[in-house]
């Protein structure tokens, strides 16, 4: 099975900064895509930012210009950049994988979700 370790999400203030890390399992030989999702409340999950593994980026509009998603391949990681964050950014935030290799464990993961609030 494949396991995913979120870690980085927290408290912060109205304008601080955080950054989210996402560590898949090192069985894992090929992943293609890699991302975030995050669920408000009373919400459905929503696109934060995805990333190809030719470092190809898409992010929700409303997010560009604060949000940063990078990976680094070797370590089957993507990390996060939140700046600037606003009390509507809280959320739980949800790393989530499409591997590729080893064909076994070829499908689409979900992390178990980070908290991030942000007080006004």
């Amino acid at each position: 099975q494949v396991q995913l370790v979120e870690s980085g999400g927290g408290l912060v203030q109205a304008g601080g900064s955080l950054r989210l890390s996402c560590a898949a399992s090192n069985s894992i030989s090929s992943i293609t895509n890699m991302g975030w999702y995050r669920q408000a409340p009373g919400k459905t999950r929503d696109l934060v930012a995805t990333m190809t593994s030719g470092g190809n980026t898409n992010y929700a509009d409303s997010l560009k210009g604060r949000f940063t998603i990078s990976r680094d391949n070797a370590k089957n990681t993507v990390y996060l950049q939140m700046n600037s964050l606003k009390p509507e950014d809280t959320a739980v935030y949800y790393c989530n994988v499409e591997v590729r290799l080893p064909l076994t464990l070829k499908g689409r993961y979900w992390g178990q979700g980070t908290q991030v609030t942000v007080s006004s």
